[in-house]
């Protein structure tokens, strides 16, 4: 296991996508946008990921920078509000 599966919610794949982002360490995450992380592995690979990978990356960086390990699934919300488009005017 690698030191980035210290993380709740980073197994593996999760590890790998990091990986592939240059990510090897788990304060290399703290102050980073995980939308951005997102954008980037979604262009480092060239597949649109499943947008719960956003969640994942919210939960990592949340913890790197010292927040209590929660299951990704307590970001969704966060993730859904922060890419809602505007209301209609």
């Amino acid at each position: 296991m690698g030191e980035l599966q210290r993380l709740r919610n980073v197994g593996p794949a999760t590890e790998g996508d990091l990986l592939r982002l240059g990510i090897t360490r788990v304060e290399q995450l703290v102050g980073l946008d995980a939308f951005a992380l997102y954008d980037r592995l979604c262009a480092v690979t060239g597949v649109r990921h499943d947008p719960c990978v956003i969640d994942v990356f919210l939960s990592a960086v949340d913890q790197a920078q010292g927040g209590e390990p929660k299951a990704w699934w307590a970001y969704t919300a966060e993730r859904k509000r922060r890419l809602a488009p505007p209301p209609a005017r």
